[in-house]
């Protein structure tokens, strides 16, 4: 199984990519698989576009001059682990107090990146980093050492350092703490002046619904460190102390349950996502681009996973209701083997919501559930309906363009569900008599109740100058 793991910072990221051995992942429904071989190695650092790459070996050295030189940056002691020339592929200089540079010891230096070396064989790549890049590329390393699930075997053994020497550095750390944007980088500093032991091992095993940041792909090992940036992932949310959501790793659920793929209940579940997250998104304005994900959906309705499919998604999804939508296991069973459905979400930049299946339509879907078919009966609920819809409607329309509608109604005429068609209709539905009546019969104005009775369909047209249209329901177009 091939997966990938992100650790996010405002000024870097790290992403990785490996294997996992399925003897040792036979309840990955239950949790995250684990990443125990390592393939390939991104490390992202804002200011530059091209991503530094490498394999295992150029990992763990990052990690190890990392960890080593925020020890020696807090404390003004040498630790001889950040400047290993002689057996580590990445080492740290200090320039000035919020100048660092990184050297990586490679082959050849990737395009956008700046070599300063002489020597035209192996050229080092150097790259020059501020305190606050410096200590988010900490803390996603301390994400990584946080994440049980990937790399266990790989552990960092820090040394304290003599608490004599902590007084020199004071005025350091006043500096450097309000920079680092993560809590775990403080750890670094408490190891550095002795304050704590250092870490031994890996903390506990977090549960399933307490995972950071991951998402499992479908891919082929890269050919070549030079691999093109993936930024898509599941944001993992905080859970709130009330409610705990399982976030689900979607790719590895939808390669392990079955996909709905029938047009016609896709239909009905871009209904139900759409009811949910329609009202529940308030935050509308600020978006500089559109954010889009990938949707996991169960069939009764449930949102059990959801994937950025763009950067701005992956990094402004608190501006969405997405984290607070997914569903509460306390409430609702496990998903086990249950068929999910995927779906596109846009969260635009005008303020619209779009939901359409991931994959289209295979053919034109149908209305779901029994239908009153007889010609005499359906022409007198089509009177009917054009009467009180004509009854309930007044006012003077503020819209430029036809909302259309499905309405549906029993044998007796009474509404019983209600669907917009375009897009002016869901902006403008409360410009129709529509939800007052649903909500006066069924307290809510979105999905219908679940009942089996045969309904008529029908189209139901308001016009902007004030005509209305009700004929025979034909089909979606």
């Amino acid at each position: 199984m091939n997966i990938q793991r992100k650790y996010s910072l405002p000024n870097c990221t790290l992403l990785l990519e490996g294997l996992s051995d399925v003897t040792r992942a036979a309840h990955f429904q239950e949790m995250r698989p684990e990443l125990s071989i390592l393939v390939n190695a991104e490390c992202y650092l804002s200011g530059y576009n091209q991503p530094l790459t490498g394999g295992r070996e150029f990992f763990e050295s990052l990690v190890r001059a990392v960890s080593g030189y925020a020890q020696e940056f807090l404390s003004s002691v040498p630790n001889p682990q950040a400047h290993n020339q002689e057996s580590e592929l990445v080492e740290f200089q200090k320039i000035d107090s919020n100048r660092h540079r990184l050297i990586i010891h490679s082959e050849s230096a990737p395009e956008g990146f700046e070599s300063h070396s002489n020597n035209s064989k192996r050229p080092p790549i150097e790259i020059d980093l501020n305190t606050v890049q410096l200590f988010d590329l900490v803390e996603a390393v301390d994400q990584f050492f946080a994440d049980t699930q990937t790399l266990p075997e790989l552990s960092l053994e820090l040394q304290p350092v003599t608490r004599r020497y902590g007084g020199a550095s004071q005025a350091v750390i006043r500096q450097v703490v309000p920079a680092a944007v993560g809590v775990s980088s403080l750890a670094v500093a408490a190891i550095a002046f002795n304050l704590i032991p250092p870490p031994q091992m890996r903390p506990p095993q977090p549960k399933p619904d307490e995972q950071t940041s991951s998402t499992t792909k479908n891919l082929n090992p890269p050919a070549s460190a030079a691999a093109t940036p993936i930024v898509a992932a599941i944001p993992t949310p905080t859970p709130t102390p009330s409610t705990k959501p399982v976030v689900k790793d979607l790719e590895t659920l939808l390669n392990t349950v079955p996909e709905i793929t029938d047009p016609s209940q896709l239909r009905a579940l871009n209904r139900q996502v759409y009811n949910q997250v329609h009202p529940a998104w308030t935050k509308r304005s600020g978006l500089q681009q559109d954010l889009i994900y990938r949707l996991g959906v169960a069939a009764d309705g449930a949102i059990v996973g959801y994937k950025a499919v763009n950067k701005e998604a992956n990094q402004e999804v608190g501006q969405t209701p997405l984290p607070n939508l997914l569903y509460n296991p306390a409430n609702r069973a496990p998903i086990s083997n249950e068929p999910i459905a995927q779906f596109r979400i846009v969260f635009t930049t005008n303020g619209v919501l779009q939901v359409s299946p991931w994959r289209g339509y295979a053919k034109t879907p149908e209305v779901v559930g029994a239908r009153i078919t007889d010609s005499n009966i359906t022409k007198g609920l089509n009177q009917k309906l054009y009467n009180t819809v004509r009854q309930s409607w007044s006012g003077t329309p503020t819209f430029t363009r036809d909302l259309k509608y499905r309405v549906a109604v029993n044998k007796d005429g009474v509404i019983a569900d209600y669907e917009p068609l375009n897009q002016v209709a869901f902006d403008y539905f409360r410009e129709t008599p529509l939800p007052k009546m649903f909500n006066a019969i069924y307290g809510s104005n979105v999905a219908a109740p679940n009942d089996k009775e045969p309904l008529a369909h029908f189209q139901v047209i308001f016009k902007p100058n004030g005509k209305l249209e009700v004929t025979p329901w034909q089909g979606y177009q």
